[in-house]
């Protein structure tokens, strides 16, 4: 999303946003009138019922970053990235995966004409990833639909100039938050005429298709690849909750995936639901989306809007928040149960200034733990909402952030649990015969490493990683305690 975007920019996510609450209230109601609370009446399961998996067949567990909110804004669309700060990641952190943006406009700056070296270097920082164990995630990302809204720039990214079309009506830019563009009437008919809400531009969404079959031609045969995210933070202009989701939306993500699959038979392909009301907690009206390989995946994201509008994690927004992350589980799971999918929460974050934001996103860790899904936090650049400061000082986030995960499993997992008083990780499964099981064990916690319940495990002291040893069937208790 937008967060933590420059502080040039009016409404970036770095302080109160009273305005927002026009959309809240607005998409509130459309929610209710779209029928949705009646499938959060439904049951949620424990846990998700689908795993991804490794070419071995291991169940993945993904803990990151989206790298990076800096390639919103670069003319290159590329974030502000190096090597050496992958590899800083990695040694504070020990993640696996990572939510790399891609930006249409440089995939594709005239229409039918793809951008090789832009799809060159991409590649060149996927494998600064690849050395280094990670799983990647393309994620074409869009907020206020592109960079030409406005003249000068200063608001939206993603769509390049030829597929905006505004129609001459205004984009006013004084908001006290970004979010407000998107009731703009120049973002609303940009939106519209991409979704041939109009019937004036319905090549545009066949274009995008297309440019994702020539990043998906690109990278197919990049072990690293994990998968697309197909648009980041999906809104309807004039169309908005189910009809949505179910109409528009549906269409595109039918015609991403015949292009990805004309190409890339294996990659996972990640669908997110619209992003107003979802991101709070509110139910989907996706519906399933067809895929000959059956390798669908879901990325919604999480935001309680008591943390989005600026406050800290206290008192009434606290319960709030509690409340908001209740919803978000169960409605996620009814979802993901719906599709048949697996799931990655593809954003969440905060401003690490505010009260209590480590304990929220110990949370959202513990709360992913346990759902069974995999996580990448917004986001990897610097600054009060990242992992190190401008100076590059590591933060409050590094320490929050640096926990030991289990990152392939030997079989389907049933529970997953960090107890940091008692320094224990527990990891129950199924074992199916896909091979060991991974495990990261940070040095604040595992200054020697770890032993395992299950009986000798080897530890590879400079990945931090113990591996251990599993059973070809049968049920699986795996307790990892320091060395």
């Amino acid at each position: 999303m937008q967060r933590s975007r420059p502080s040039s920019l009016p409404g970036s996510r770095l302080g109160f946003r009273p305005g927002f609450r026009l959309v809240v209230a607005a998409v509130t109601v459309t929610a209710v009138l779209a029928g949705g609370v009646a499938s959060a009446t439904r049951s949620a399961p424990e846990r998700v019922g689908h795993f991804l998996t490794d070419e071995r067949g291991r169940t993945l567990v993904l803990h990151g970053f989206n790298t990076a909110s800096s390639a919103k804004g670069t003319p290159d669309g590329l974030p502000e990235l190096t090597e050496a700060d992958v590899e800083r990641e990695y040694r504070d952190m020990g993640t696996n995966f990572v939510r790399f943006l891609l930006q249409w406009r440089a995939v594709e700056p005239s229409p039918g004409v793809y951008d090789t070296k832009y799809l060159d270097k991409v590649a060149e920082r996927v494998r600064w990833y690849a050395k280094r164990g990670y799983h990647v995630l393309l994620d074409m990302h869009q907020d206020l639909w592109g960079n030409h809204i406005t003249p000068t720039g200063q608001a939206g990214n993603g769509a390049p100039a030829w597929a905006t079309h505004l129609d001459g009506l205004p984009v006013a830019t004084d908001h006290w938050t970004w979010e407000l563009y998107y009731l703009e009437p120049g973002v609303i008919r940009a939106f519209d005429h991409f979704w041939n809400t109009t019937g004036e531009h319905p090549e545009l969404m066949d274009h995008y298709a297309a440019a994702w079959k020539a990043v998906a031609a690109r990278f197919k045969d990049e072990p690293a690849v994990i998968g697309y995210d197909l648009m980041n933070e999906p809104w309807g202009g004039s169309v908005q909750g189910a009809a949505f989701e179910s109409g528009p939306l549906a269409e595109l993500y039918r015609r991403c995936v015949a292009q990805i699959r004309s190409v890339d038979r294996d990659g996972w392909i990640f669908l997110e639901p619209q992003a107003v009301g979802v991101n709070w907690g509110l139910p989907s009206a996706l519906p399933p989306i067809e895929d000959p390989s059956r390798r669908i995946a879901l990325a919604p994201h999480v935001y309680p809007l008591p943390l989005d509008l600026g406050g800290g994690y206290e008192g009434e927004a606290r319960e709030w928040t509690d409340r908001t992350l209740g919803w978000w589980r169960d409605n996620v799971l009814r979802l993901a149960e719906r599709m048949d999918a697996p799931v990655v929460l593809g954003e969440f974050g905060l401003d690490m200034t505010r009260p209590g934001a480590s304990e929220v996103v110990e949370r959202i860790l513990d709360l992913t733990d346990e759902m069974g899904i995999g996580r990448a936090y917004w986001s990897r650049d610097p600054g009060s909402w990242g992992p190190y400061s401008e100076s590059g000082t590591a933060g409050p986030l590094v320490g929050v952030m640096a926990r030991p995960y289990p990152r392939a499993i030997g079989g389907v997992p049933t529970r997953v649990d960090w107890d940091p008083a008692a320094r224990a990780l527990t990891v129950e499964f199924e074992a199916n015969g896909s091979g060991p099981t991974e495990v990261y064990l940070p040095a604040d916690d595992f200054p020697r490493g770890g032993r395992a319940s299950t009986g000798p495990a080897s530890w590879d002291a400079g990945r931090r990683v113990l591996t251990v040893p599993t059973a070809s069937s049968g049920k699986v208790r795996l307790v990892i305690t320091p060395a």
